[in-house]
């Protein structure tokens, strides 16, 4: 059986049906992925332990969601080489998703963060198979094939549009 090549990480049970969203593309294109719950503040032992083994575990990318404070992804890229993105959630005590945003986004010169939308994980699921499918031509020709279905569907909305405005 194949290890996983994506780690998806929340910060709270909570946040998981925000995150299921990048478990499920990366299940579209066929990379296998890992959910978690670690929280950077209440077990970051756990948090400092899951990011130093990340690479002899097999992955590739770690995904890192969190609401709040939101300093998972943070502390996650503090301490791996790989490549983290974070997803910002709009968690009930949040500012509207602003604190989350923000914390991650300003992440001190050297360890980056590529963040997404507040509680965009669909597209951190997408950037993380791209990131991927840099190495792996079958699935860069999967990633490229979803870029053709939105192109279609852009274009098919387009048609219709005009069809029923002229």
């Amino acid at each position: 059986m194949s290890k996983p090549l994506v780690g998806i990480i929340m910060g709270s049970a909570s946040d998981l049906p925000i995150m299921q969203a990048a478990a499920e593309v990366l299940k579209k294109f066929g990379v296998k992925c890992e959910l978690d719950v670690i929280s950077a503040h209440r077990t970051p032992e756990k948090a400092i332990a899951y990011a130093q083994n990340a690479v002899k575990n097999g992955l590739k990318v770690i995904i890192a969601g969190a609401g709040g404070a939101a300093h998972l992804a943070g502390v996650i890229a503090a301490c791996t080489p790989l490549p983290v993105i974070g997803v910002p959630i709009k968690a009930s005590i949040s500012l509207d998703g602003w604190d989350s945003l923000l914390s991650m986004v300003q992440m001190p010169a050297g360890i980056p963060v590529a963040t997404v939308a507040v509680d965009g994980a669909q597209n951190a699921g997408i950037l993380a198979a791209q990131m991927i499918a840099t190495g792996d031509p079958v699935l860069l020709d999967k990633i490229i094939a979803f870029k053709e279905e939105l192109k279609a569907k852009v274009i098919a909305g387009s048609e219709e549009i005009r069809k029923k405005n002229n």
